[in-house]
């Protein structure tokens, strides 16, 4: 088992959803939650859960909400010691609503909550220079606090040998962008994994063709390619070819998430030695497990749940 953690930096957020289907929330309606939420917080949940040494450099609100998240997080394992409590600053939050075709409706309090005021504290500095392998979200580089604070994480590791994990998790104006463009592709060209999932991989590479946007990705220095297919499973690239893997034939209660725990199941079975069938087998089992229940973190697994899944719910052909 490696020593040296997994660590993220960006946000943590409750997640409250609506009980209803339908366009966003001009109405009055029922609502569930608070759920602990946030990509990079379920990211490094799952990491902690499935066994590996993990933390997260963060910060929340003096509240309930911030309370919850980190309660989660420490009990699943997480090193909790660099998320700031800031105290008159409300810890982020979502309000989901899915509407009939399953798409959702988002109202976001990020940049002006808890995880907008992210500073390098002495706490996150201990954190970040044990860290062995940062991982970059990019929905936390949209927020300015954490945009420069994650760019010199990102050279800090590399410097002294460590790897790099990179999620883009972006939306198409996001490149455009004259801050996040430029920082994204700066996280791309020294990236060691890098995680895409659908369009991605053409917003990155400029190609509408698969095959040649990721021989472009390979020959720029990234050593491994995971491209995120959804229900469909996911494809694996490297300088020894591709391996595909088929997703697992589960009803969706919960899409949130998903993406999250297979990038962190993905990079610890590898860190752990697995080969890449294995890896992604198990990737995509955290994946389809978690959207089978309601809350974005709810669904996170330990490696022997995972096992049973795998055991008990057949592939797609």
């Amino acid at each position: 088992m490696p020593t040296e953690p997994i660590v993220t930096i960006g946000e943590i957020l409750v997640e409250i959803m609506a009980e209803t289907r339908g366009n966003g929330f001009r109405e009055p309606q029922a609502l569930i939650g608070p759920f602990p939420s946030g990509a990079p917080a379920i990211f490094i949940d799952q990491v902690a859960k499935a066994g590996h040494p993990a933390a997260i450099v963060s910060a929340v609100g003096d509240d309930d909400f911030g309370a919850l998240n980190i309660d989660r997080l420490r009990a699943d394992g997480v090193d909790v010691s660099a998320i700031a409590v800031l105290p008159g600053i409300a810890t982020g939050s979502a309000f989901v609503r899915y509407r009939e075709d399953g798409s959702r409706d988002f109202v976001f309090n990020i940049r002006h909550s808890a995880s907008g005021q992210l500073s390098l504290t002495p706490e996150a500095e201990r954190v970040l220079e044990g860290a062995g392998h940062l991982h970059v979200m990019g929905s936390a580089l949209s927020i300015p606090a954490t945009l420069g604070l994650t760019l010199d994480a990102v050279k800090s590791i590399k410097a002294r040998g460590g790897t790099v994990s990179f999620d883009p998790n972006i939306r198409k104006e996001m490149l455009g962008d004259k801050q996040m463009g430029p920082a994204l592709r700066a996280v791309l060209a020294v990236t060691d994994i890098f995680l895409p999932s659908g369009e991605e991989l053409a917003l990155f590479t400029g190609e509408d063709d698969e095959a040649t946007g990721i021989g472009r990705l390979l020959q720029g220095g990234i050593s491994e390619i995971v491209l995120k297919r959804g229900a469909a499973g996911a494809s694996h690239f490297d300088a020894q070819g591709r391996t595909d893997m088929a997703g697992f034939a589960v009803e969706e209660i919960d899409p949130t998430g998903a993406g999250d725990c297979f990038g962190a199941c993905y990079l610890v079975c590898r860190r752990l030695g697995m080969n890449v069938p294995d890896a992604l087998r198990y990737a995509n089992a955290a994946g389809a497990r978690n959207v089978t229940i309601k809350g974005p973190m709810e669904g996170t697994s330990s490696l022997s749940e995972l096992e049973a899944f795998i055991a008990s719910t057949p592939q797609r052909s």
